[in-house]
């Protein structure tokens, strides 16, 4: 199915946005795969700590267990989720348990301005102005904080 103008969506709860970021593509990743920072782009997120553990369930070989604390729908949500991260593709996966079928992945490829970076999003969940509200909020804040003087990465 083709996608409209501005990327998304391509289908029932799967939504896809992406921007350019004026960083080297492996320097922004390793700044976007750190776990600890996902709070700082993540629309929503609060708090996201590695448990340690590999991650269990119908989930990627390989990923970490997660325990993370979000904003959904107002309410202050906890639980854990499971975090993916392949280097050498410049690729991460996430996801969480549960009703919705949560699940995304972030990519980070090399532009002509430093890099593109692309979101896409699973959710049974559908509320499709608020979630491209937050992929939109999410790629800003990537975009803010790494061109920013005080560069994290």
């Amino acid at each position: 199915m083709g996608r409209p103008p501005g990327g998304y969506p391509f289908g029932m709860g799967d939504y896809e946005h992406s921007t350019t970021v004026a960083a080297e593509p492996d320097a922004l990743f390793r700044y976007l795969s750190d776990v600890h920072n996902l709070p700082d782009y993540f629309d929503s997120m609060r708090e996201a700590e590695p448990t340690g553990s590999a991650a269990t369930g119908d989930v990627p070989g390989g990923a970490e267990e997660v325990h993370v604390v979000a904003d959904v729908d107002g309410e202050r949500k906890e639980g854990e989720a499971w975090f993916d991260s392949d280097p050498a593709l410049r690729s991460l996966r996430w996801g969480s348990e549960g009703p919705n079928g949560y699940h995304g992945e972030l990519s980070v490829n090399v532009a002509a301005e430093g890099s593109e970076v692309t979101v896409t999003l699973h959710t049974e969940h559908v509320d499709g102005d608020r979630i491209r509200a937050g992929l939109e909020h999410t790629l800003a804040e990537i975009k803010q904080k790494v061109e920013s003087p005080t560069n994290p990465s």
